[in-house]
């Protein structure tokens, strides 16, 4: 484990930014972008065209050190190169922001309630090849639709069970169950998550460290605990939905609490701006965020 990158985004004021669109949400990130279907017309050349948008991202004065701790990668962002070093070097030689993986496959049809992470074939040989690549940790997407207990503790235990496995080999693993917005009762289900969780973080050997990425709670600073947690490196928010300026609002009132956003963070960017006016969006996106990160 780099101890600068551990130190970094223990410690460092920013925020980590969520460029892990992956298979079926990539089309979405895309038309976001201004990007139609009718510009590619296979797998490939939609991976390629979305490389193109992340490395412009990434490449932009706007996207530096100074508000951005770190960056969550898909694997195919992970495998290519910027100006021809690989995007994880890139990103901590050049500027500063420490790389993470995205490793879940995608969530598994609704059952109890929530949607368990689909199986993760190859895992073992994604790790070590995260290790050569210098990434630093990695994440994996759980989702939470109602507050039924034994549902959400399937979650729990199943994002912990996958993470020793990511300590394991030397990795720092992004937990994130996430607890859909739009559900009717989110407050129940976060405090059912919030016991699982605690549960599975007091059964941690002494010297694994994780980090939670959680939907903002309906109930301010109602993480605080974990956000002190020996073995929790830092909380992180995802927006889950939510518009820039709500996520930013509700993230600010929760101290501690930093952002890792993904739409809320590219929202406004298009593929047909001038660098100016792309970096000028960016920037104003990225100040604002880092803001609320900050409180």
């Amino acid at each position: 484990m780099n101890t600068k990158q551990l130190d970094r985004i223990h410690t460092g004021k920013g925020f980590i930014a969520a460029l892990d669109q992956s298979g079926g949400s990539t089309p979405k990130a895309l038309l976001q972008y201004g990007i139609q279907e009718d510009r590619y017309s296979n797998e490939e050349e939609m991976f390629a065209l979305v490389h193109e948008m992340r490395t412009r991202i990434i490449k932009s004065p706007a996207f530096n050190s100074e508000h951005i701790l770190g960056a969550i990668l898909f694997e195919n962002t992970m495998d290519r190169f910027i100006d021809g070093q690989a995007t994880a070097d890139y990103l901590w030689d050049q500027k500063g922001i420490v790389p993470f993986l995205k490793i879940d496959q995608g969530l598994a049809e609704p059952e109890n309630g929530v949607q368990l992470m689909k199986p993760i074939p190859g895992l073992d040989d994604l790790l070590k090849r995260a290790v050569q690549k210098n990434i630093f940790g990695t994440k994996m997407r759980s989702l939470i639709k109602e507050a039924y207990p034994a549902g959400i503790q399937k979650v729990v235990e199943q994002q912990f069970a996958i993470a020793r496995q990511i300590a394991s080999v030397g990795l720092v693993p992004i937990i994130e169950p996430e607890v859909d917005i739009h559900s009717k009762d989110k407050q129940q289900a976060e405090k059912l998550l919030k016991q699982e969780i605690s549960t599975q973080l007091a059964a941690l050997d002494k010297d694994v460290k994780v980090m939670l990425k959680l939907s903002i709670p309906t109930e301010d600073n109602f993480y605080s605990d974990f956000i002190e947690d020996p073995h929790v490196v830092r909380v992180v928010a995802l927006s889950g939905g939510y518009t820039q300026s709500e996520a930013n609002d509700k993230l600010a009132r929760n101290h501690g609490l930093i952002a890792s956003f993904s739409r809320a963070l590219s929202q406004g960017l298009s593929d047909q701006q001038t660098d100016e006016e792309f970096s000028t969006m960016l920037a104003r996106s990225t100040q604002a965020i880092y803001e609320a990160s900050i409180t």
